[in-house]
Order: structure tokens, then sequence, then C-alpha cells
């Protein structure tokens, strides 16, 4: 008994050691505006034991010490020690200043975030922090929606089926890079999003750069960058539970660990998530696993190794035709959420609109500081994508004979089953086939960046991408049918009987090859910034058709494309609140592959195809206190020689495409944006984007059945002086953020949108009477959404809940529409975008 007590005695004077020896420390981490710093880093120097900043830029760290330093770090700003004692352990405000250093290897990794008050470029950035607490169960691109000159919606409301808009461009138009490495695809330029669901897990901090931008890739962009770090390896041992629910069956589940740095330099950071539900329009059941990995190596002071991986395994369905609005008001069976491409078959929803792909992005990145002076960053990455898009052969499937019922029903496939089994040995008339799409494209970026002397930097270094894609459609489904006989005698598998498995009418792969260098010189002293950069890429283009040629004449001949880019800035800090900046540059870019053939049933090239030239100058003036922050941006881009391609449902179902070339546009406008901090408890946002976005004269198209590549018309499309189509041209918002309570908080986001313009359909602006005659012009629109972010502890673990309500008020608008015969309400072909929508999410951080 006495060794017992004995040991007791000798255990409680550890315990009361280890006690005595810990001191908890408390802070809030702030920006030069006194804006809270969320997700800053906060390290015990010389250990691994660390926290995190919650959403107000607080922190609680417990140390093992009476005394010691913290350090304190946030993307885009200087690193701050501070020291701490027994005596001295809340530590109140830290504040941390921007600084360009601070952000050296993100420039030099090219995901080249903007700095502000030195990079000469408009730009907003959003938050990690903002991203959680605002997005809920909205696609990705929608939390950009109060950023100056972006027009977001959901389209036809499938998961992942969302669109951005930038300064009146497409997103094909836009550069938008994860960690540093492209995504847009290299035939025509677009991202689908639904293959990036994940990255609002991952996703630290996104900056939208408008014009011009900052970005070092060979090949540049025209509306903008949106660049998007993830999470790195995190410095702190740890991780969360995520768990989120919504309207219509919205389920999401997911998990984030994090080893921290190790004593062997290594370090590990992994995510993985569930998303499921049935989807705001009727029809569009979706469901996703999202997954990312980060491994690195810290090998000594001079050399980091890293490895990511990132991407999505998603099905989901989708709406493809849109209706007039006398026919949704018609609809008594699901009104403005009705989908007509969806039904049951065996008592089980069936889509005839369908999509599912997964596309792994792989990358590894070697960080190199050669000296103080000289950094060398490289990232040589892969992705391979496959899945497909669900196509239908047939005409029972728009056919309202063919519903469960009136018009206003889903598709009765059963019937449609039934009577190709009745046809025997005449074969099915309606089927399921598959627009099948798979991709290799790998590519290395790496750049060197050196002080030349205190005032001079030089960066520069290579951007080289090769890809290849297969495309062909498949036989998916005969639906209780034999066969498919395919009529289509001007192809290779025309006047045969196809079964599943079988490819017809498009079978065919495209190679994209993009070898380019860039350089850019930096001038900073004192309140003065000024870079000067170009570029040079070559791209190389052919394709091998497999259906329609024989052996000898499959390929067609190398199309190369030679572009460049100049581009120049200045940023001048007129004081320490005042800054001005402004930018100018001339592109001569490479059309896309998509553009440089006949059709996708040619291997013959086009003989019109032309570089696009773009030419663009903006103005921009800053102000910056810790009350009140305000910029204002003026800018003008001309676009000549565009080549653009308008897809349109056609009146049996088929999509009918136009190739429209020579188009010159000119966008120019006016955008502001602020923030105004009143008092510590309130944050009022906001900002206005007013543009004239119009073509500027007429041009040439050609207009063909995308199933058959038939030829249906070609001429000269009237255009000129009409407005861009499918983008808002005037946007406004406001925003409110009041803290309740320590860790409680409501905000209210306003946003409107008006002078938005139905795409034009081109085949009827092919007489000269058009000339003139605007598309039909959509109802501008306001929406409310409301938040309520609650800060709590579960079993001592730091706990965070967020309810979201989107369009409060349930406002029916239409968010994108496609123009009918007479450029008018009754004949316009719309989506309607989603009215009140909910989601519940909660953080668990152990």
């Amino acid at each position: 008994m006495r060794n017992f007590k004995n040991l007791l005695f000798v255990a409680l004077l550890l315990v009361t050691a280890t006690v005595l020896g810990q001191t908890k420390i408390t802070g809030k981490v702030v920006d030069d505006t006194n804006q809270p710093l969320p997700g800053a880093s906060v390290v015990v120097k010389g250990t691994t034991n660390g926290t995190s900043t919650d959403f107000d830029g607080k922190f609680t760290l417990t140390a093992d010490a009476n005394s010691g330093t913290i350090v304190i770090s946030f993307i885009g700003f200087n690193k701050r020690e501070v020291s701490f004692s027994s005596a001295k352990a809340d530590l109140k405000t830290i504040k941390l200043t921007e600084d360009a250093g601070a952000l050296d290897e993100i420039v030099v990794t090219a995901t080249s975030f903007a700095i502000g008050r030195k990079t000469p470029v408009a730009v907003s950035t959003v938050k990690a922090a903002d991203i959680e607490a605002k997005l809920g169960s909205q696609e990705f691109p929608e939390i950009l929606k109060s950023t100056p000159g972006v027009y977001a919606t959901k389209q036809g409301g499938g998961y992942g089926d969302g669109d951005i808009n930038l300064r009146g461009f497409r997103t094909q138009n836009i550069a938008v890079m994860i960690n540093g490495i492209p995504v847009n695809d290299m035939e025509n330029g677009a991202v689908y999003w639904s293959n990036w669901a994940g990255l609002s897990d991952v996703t630290s901090a996104m900056q939208v750069q408008r014009g011009l931008g900052a970005s070092k890739v060979a090949v540049p962009s025209i509306g903008g960058t949106i660049n998007i770090i993830s999470k790195s390896t995190d410095a702190i041992k740890g991780g969360a539970v995520t768990m989120s629910t919504g309207n219509n069956g919205y389920q999401k589940y997911g998990m984030t660990l994090s080893t921290g740095m190790m004593d062997n330099g290594f370090a590990v950071t992994a995510s993985a998530s569930k998303v499921s539900g049935e989807g705001y329009v009727d029809g569009l059941q979706f469901e996703g696993t999202n997954y990312f990995l980060n491994v690195s190596k810290q090998i000594n002071d001079n050399h980091k190794l890293s490895f990511n991986a990132i991407g999505t395994i998603q099905e989901h369905g989708q709406r493809f035709n849109r209706r007039t609005i006398a026919e949704y008001r018609a609809t008594e069976q699901g009104g403005k959420r009705f989908n007509p491409d969806w039904g049951y078959r065996d008592g089980q929803v069936e889509n005839s609109s369908f999509n599912s792909y997964h596309k792994p992005q792989l990358s590894v990145n070697y960080d190199w500081t050669i000296s103080d002076k000289t950094f060398l960053t490289t990232s040589v990455y892969a992705s391979f994508g496959s899945g497909g898009g669900r196509r239908t052969q047939g005409t029972k499937f728009t056919n309202n004979d063919y519903r469960l019922g009136d018009i206003d029903q889903p598709i009765d496939f059963d019937l449609i089953v039934a009577e190709n089994k009745a046809s025997g040995a005449n074969g099915a008339t309606d089927i399921f086939a598959s627009s099948e799409n798979s991709h290799e494209w790998y590519g290395i970026l790496s750049t060197l960046k050196t002080d030349l002397t205190e005032t001079l930097t030089f960066s520069g270094g290579i951007d080289a991408r090769d890809y290849v894609g297969s495309h062909w459609y498949e036989v998916t489904d005969l639906l209780g049918g034999e066969y498919f006989y395919n009529d289509d005698l001007e192809e290779k598998t025309g006047g045969q009987a196809l079964k599943v498995g079988d490819r017809f009418s498009k079978d065919y792969d495209g190679h994209v090859g993009r070898y380019g260098l860039f350089a850019q010189l930096e001038y900073s002293k004192n309140d003065l910034s000024v870079f000067f950069s170009s570029a040079v890429s070559n791209s190389v283009y052919s394709k091998v058709d497999r259906m329609s040629y024989g052996a000898e004449n499959r390929e067609s001949e190398s199309a190369d494309f030679l572009g460049y880019s100049t581009k120049a800035g200045a940023n001048f800090n007129i004081d320490d609140a005042q800054n001005v900046f402004g930018n100018i540059g001339y592109f001569s870019r490479a059309p896309i592959f998509d553009n440089i053939f006949d059709s996708d049933y040619s291997v013959d090239l086009y003989d019109g195809a032309l570089n696009e030239k773009v030419f663009s100058v903006e103005l921009g003036y800053g102000f910056k206190s810790q009350m009140f922050s305000a910029n204002v941006n003026l800018y003008n881009t001309s676009w000549l020689d565009r080549f653009m391609t308008f897809s349109l449902p056609g009146a049996s179902g088929e999509v009918i495409t136009s190739n429209v070339t020579g188009l010159d546009a000119l966008h120019q406008g006016l955008e502001i944006d602020f923030l105004f901090k009143p008092i510590e408890k309130l944050a009022i946002t906001g900002m206005a984007s007013l543009g004239n976005w119009r073509w500027k004269d007429n041009a040439s198209a050609t207009t063909f059945d995308e199933a058959t590549g038939d030829i249906i018309s070609s001429g000269t499309v009237y255009a000129k002086d009409l407005k861009v189509s499918n983008a808002a041209q005037t946007t406004f918002a406001l925003g409110l953020k009041y803290d309740l309570l320590d860790k409680t908080s409501v905000s209210l986001d306003y946003n409107y949108a008006g002078d938005n313009y139905a795409t034009m359909n081109v085949t009827s602006r092919t007489d000269e009477a058009d000339s003139g005659i605007d598309t039909w012009k959509m109802p501008n629109f306001h929406l409310f959404d409301l938040g309520l972010r609650h800060g709590f502890e579960i079993a001592g673990l730091s706990s965070t809940l967020n309810a979201n309500v989107n369009n409060l008020f349930n406002v029916e608008y239409i968010s994108n529409a496609n123009n009918g015969s007479n450029s008018n309400y009754d004949t316009a072909q719309v989506y309607y975008g989603a009215g009140r929508t909910f989601s519940l999410g909660l953080k668990v951080k152990f």
C-alpha cells in the first residue's frame, strides 16, 4: 500500500508539473483593415503543435511550456512571430500585413495569386471560410456570383452542370486553374464543374483575376483567370468531420485528416466526401464521391517534393430540352421544375439525358530554392478522363403521346419498351446511346524566378501539354428491341443492324499538342511596381477518324498555329491608402481544336480557321483603410476573328449546331466593389458591374445536325450591334454580416441581374431584315440569400453549424434563354432558376 501511495504521489507530481508547465494561448488574427483571417495557421515555434483560426480569426492553443513563441501565417501575408508567457497568454489582436515575398512560392508555381497594391489587375479573392459559410448546396461557381463581372447559373439544373461568365466571356475563354495547373478542356476550352464538385471541400482560397490577369502560362485567357488553391499539407495534426443536409434529399458526408509535419519531413493530408440527392428540378438524381490527397516531403531547407491527387466520381441526371414560358406555366406537374427528359421504367426513375464521368488529376511538384535570390519550381501532371452522356435515337422521347398522361407528365419508358419488343425482327425504333469521351493528358509547367537586382526580378519558364481525346457514339440500351437499324448510309455503319456495344456515327481521336515559353520582368521600388511579360506558343492539331473514312485516309493533316501575347502593367501607391494601376495587352491566340475541322464528322481542315486577336486595356483605382476599402475598374476589350459555336435543340429533339466565324466583339465596362466596417461586429460589402458587350459586325455560319453531320444551311449571320448573350451585363450585390455573439453571426446577401439577352438562333438571323433586331431581353431579377453561422464545442471539440437559405423569397426568374423565332417572350426557350432552397451543415474539428 505504501508503494502504491508513493507511486500515486509521484504521478500527481508529474501531472502537476505538466499542468503547471502548460500555457493556454488565445488571440485574434486580422489583416491590415482589421478583417478577420479565418484559417490562418498558428504554431508554437520549433514544434508541430498548432491550430488554425476560426471564422472570426480567433484561436486557442495550449503550449507545453510557460513561455515561447508562436508563428502565425496565412496565404498572401508576411509570417509573424509573437512571444507568449504564462503572464501574457491573451495575445489580443495580431495584425498580418500583405507582402509580395509571402507569395513567392505561389506566384512562381503559376497559380499566380495577385497581390494587393502591387499586381496591376482587377482581382477578387474568396477565402475558404466564405465558401464554407455560404456555398451550402449551391454549385461551386455560384460562390462567385457577388463578384464584379461574374454571372453564374445552374444551367439545366443538373449536378455539376453550372456555368460561369466573366465580363461576358464564356468559360471557354476563362482560364481555370487548380494549384496552377490548367483544367479547361484541351479541345473545346470548356470546364465541366461536375468533374471538380469536391473542390469546395478542399479549397483554401480562390481568386478571380478579371481581364489580362497575372497567370504565368504560355496561352493567355481573354475574360480572366480563376485560380483555385487547394489545401496543401497542413502543418497542424488533426482533421474534421462534416455533415450536410438540404432540400430535395441533399445529403453530404465527409472527413479530412492531416498528419501534420512529422519528424521525418513527411506530411499527409487526405479528404473524402460522399454527396447525393434528387435535385431541385424533377428527375435530376445525382451521386458523387469526392477525394483529395496531398503527400509532401520536406527534403531539406532547399528542396521540397509534393504529390497531389484530386477528382470526383459522379453520375447525374440532366435536363437538356428547354420550354417556352407559356409551356412551363401550363405545366401542372412540376411547373418551373418540370423536366421533359425523364420518366419511369419498371417503376424506377429513368433519364433520357444523363451524365457520368471521372477525371482524376495527378501532379508531382518539386520546389528548389537555389539561392536566396533564385527559386525553381516544376509541376508534372497527368489527367485521365472517362465517361459519357446519354443520347437518344428516335422521336418518341419528345413525343407527348409517350408520356404518362398529359403533356406535363414524365416519359412512359415502359410503353416505348413494349413497342420495341412488339416490333420483333423489325428492330427497335427508339434506343439509348451514349456519347462516350475519354482522354489522356500530360503536361509540365516549370518556372524559374530570380532577383536580378534589388528592384528587378525575372521569371520565365515552359508550359507544355500533350493531349489525346477519344470520342464515339455507342449503343447502350435497345430498350427491349432486338437491334437498331442505322439508316445513315453516308457513314461506315450505315445500313447495319446495331447491337449493344456497337459504335456508330462518330468515332475519332483528337490530338492536341501545345508547347510554349513565357517570360516576365518585374520592377518594384518604393511605391511603384511595373511588369512586362511575353509568351509564345505553338498549337498542333490532328485527327484520326475511324468511322467515315477508309484506312488510307482516316488521318487528317497536321495543323499548326503559332500564337503569342504581350502585356504590361504598372501600379503606383499614392499613399498608404490609395493606389492606381493600369495594364495593356495584345494576344494572337490559336483557335481551339473544335474550330479547325469542318465538323466532328470530317478530317478536312476548315480553310477559314484563323488566330483570334485580342486587344485589352484597363485602368483601376483602389482605396484601403481600416474602416473602408473600395476598388474601381474601367476596361475595354476588343476580340477580333472570333469563332463561336452555338448548339440548340431542334424541333424533334436533335441538336442543331452552328459554327460562326469572323465575329468581332467589343466588351467595355465599369466595376466597383467595396467593404465598409462601421463597427467591429458589422461588415457591409457591395459591388456594381455595368457592361456594354456587343458584336461589332456580321459573320458567316454553317449549321448542321450534330448527330449526323448533315449541313442544314450556310450563309451570312446578321449579328452587327447585337448584345452578347446569356450573361447579365448589369449586376449589383450588397452583403451584410453581423456578429450576434462571440462565435455566432448572421449574413444577408442581395444580388441583382439585368440586361441579359437570349442566345441568338443562328438559323433565324440569315435574312438581312433581321439586322439591328436584338434577341429577347430576359426580365431583370433580385435574389436574397440568408445565412447563419454558430460556433460551439462538442465534447471539447471546436464545431461550427452553418444554415443557408438561398433565394429566400422564392423569386421566379429566368436564368438562361435561347432566342425564339420572333425574338420575344412568347417564343424564347428558357430555363427557370432555382426557387427557395436550404441547407444545414455541421463541421467538427479534432
